[in-house]
């Protein structure tokens, strides 16, 4: 059975999704958790494209008393009255708000069609104002306190984070409507915020001192993504049309799937999560592909790291206290808060001991995705042509030829800008973990052994490189280190070709000189 035309792709209104009989994973759980918990605020971030919008449309129609829509999922056994709430969902993500004027024109949408609704007849002369108005009559009108759903709440914000006179236009802009939550208390029976981001300096979060962020909720971990179970009680059909129209198994359909999409971690012990828009495309596609970089940029984010001069490896790589982590800003000139709110890092690991979190790139899509785009603002040629070099490398160390590897390398390192400050070797070491990540092999970064550290240990199924490389010495310099601290020695007996490869780069010619090559012997 084909049943391409019943995943969702891009749909995000949860009446016409089940209407139209297409697939839902069941989120509802989350919904009674929502309804009966008491909070009246809530708060939610995840990355772009991983069912925000959904949820807000699961809860809208929810709360619109729709039952009906509801048959055959979790929410329809638990005890509700399925009356109607007046649902007020603002959807900012309408706009890229480029212009100071276009917060205003959206807003001015919604609440024109509400003030008509409710028979709002005095219009005030403020945005914040005629919300106000607006929650008031709801539930004058209906007798039934207003349910407030903000999807993107930050989006204007997001889109002007380098633009210092926007952002602060539109915080200011944002703060007064959003101070009706408190002000309007009395009318409301529940606001639900989703965004990118916690802005700390919006007032939304000052004034609700009894708002739940969920954003790192052990208890809410999955509310948004598919988790493994999911993907394989949902989708089985799917897999086996993968496996079948491309010659092999559901199991290793699976795998692929896990390996470019799964990866994804919002709390200290949650599950792991698969990204819902790439796991949906590939199902639909019947091929494993990046999809979740067509929907946004990653040079964006790749031309940040380059301006803010980082250490790529640690960057991507980094441990933090966890409440350090739960209160990152977007707004703030640190990276790993971008990276990790953008979707580009994720938690891979959790010490109670020390309440420390290790973040990391969630998988292959993501890390393709990201490193291509930072390969032509590391090396001087386009884009295409340093991964052709790539490639070549990659063949060449899967075939056992370090010395034609080597000559690629040459090619490569050759490539870093003349411009760039290479007497910290920073840039030369960026490049270098770009190449390594994108050659996908078994790489490892300055390896500790008894004696010092590896500079670079690649292996692969049939060959080991022992590799050191200095910067404006010698290529002996770097064997001698290399035998003088034994690095090798560790697999002298592994069964596998061990090559010793001693290399030095010169910032004067921007090539590695002569490079000094020995195959380890039993």
């Amino acid at each position: 059975m084909d049943d391409s035309r019943r995943y969702p792709i891009g749909q995000q209104n949860f009446r016409e999704l089940r209407s139209m009989g297409l697939y839902y994973v069941d989120k509802t759980s989350y919904v009674e958790k929502i309804a009966v918990n008491g909070t009246r605020y809530w708060f939610l971030a995840r990355p772009r494209r991983f069912g925000k919008s959904l949820f807000l449309s699961t809860l809208e129609y929810f709360y619109k008393g729709e039952r009906e829509l509801f048959k055959g999922l979790f929410i329809d056994t638990v005890d509700w009255d399925w009356k109607a709430y007046p649902v007020l969902r603002l959807d900012l993500n309408v706009e890229k708000y480029e212009e100071e004027g276009l917060l205003d024109k959206a807003l001015d949408q919604y609440f024109r069609k509400w003030e008509e609704e409710y028979g709002v007849t005095a219009i005030a002369q403020t945005l914040s104002g005629r919300f106000k108005s607006i929650i008031e009559a709801a539930h004058s009108k209906t007798g039934r306190k207003v349910v407030i759903l903000v999807d993107e709440y930050d989006k204007p914000l997001v889109g002007n984070l380098n633009a210092d006179g926007n952002f602060e236009h539109y915080r200011t802009k944002l703060a007064s409507v959003y101070s009706n939550f408190k002000s309007s208390a009395e009318h409301i029976q529940l606001v639900f915020l989703t965004g990118v981001s916690r802005f700390s300096k919006l007032s939304v979060f000052s004034d609700l001192n009894n708002l739940r962020d969920i954003t790192f909720s052990d208890e809410f971990s999955d509310i948004c993504g598919i988790t493994e179970k999911e993907l394989n009680s949902n989708f089985q059909t799917g897999i086996k049309m993968i496996a079948s129209e491309n010659g092999i198994s559901p199991s290793a359909v699976c795998e692929l799937l896990k390996e470019n999409y799964d990866g994804y971690r919002f709390s200290r012990r949650g599950s792991d999560i698969y990204n819902p828009w790439s796991v949906l495309n590939a199902l639909t596609e019947r091929s494993i592909s990046n999809y979740w970089s067509l929907t946004g940029d990653p040079t964006i984010i790749a031309e940040s790291l380059k301006n803010m001069d980082v250490d790529l490896e640690k960057t991507l790589n980094s441990r933090f206290r966890f409440s350090v982590l739960a209160g990152m800003d977007l707004k703030n000139a640190d990276p790993t808060a971008m990276l990790y709110q953008t979707g580009y890092l994720t938690i891979k690991d959790y010490d109670i001991r020390t309440d420390t979190v290790t973040l990391g790139v969630p998988n292959k899509e993501v890390k393709e995705s990201l490193f291509e785009r930072l390969v032509p603002l590391y090396i001087n040629v386009r884009r295409g042509s340093a991964m052709r070099v790539v490639f070549d490398i990659l063949d060449d160390i899967r075939e056992g030829r370090p010395e034609k590897m080597v000559r690629n390398l040459d090619v490569f390192l050759s490539g870093v800008p003349y411009d760039m400050k290479m007497e910290d070797e920073n840039n030369l070491h960026n490049a270098l973990y770009i190449l390594l990540t994108l050659i996908g092999t078994e790489t490892d970064t300055e390896v500790r052994t008894s004696h010092g550290r590896i500079d670079l240990l690649v292996k692969t199924r049939m060959y080991i490189y022992v590799i050191e490389l200095k910067f404006d010495k010698t290529a002996q310099e770097a064997m001698d280190q290399i035998n003088e601290k034994e690095y090798a020695l560790p697999y002298s007996n592994d069964g596998r070709r061990v090559f010793r490869i001693g290399l030095n780069f010169s910032s004067t010619t921007r090539h590695l000189d002569a490079p000094l090559i020995e195959e380890v012997r039993e």
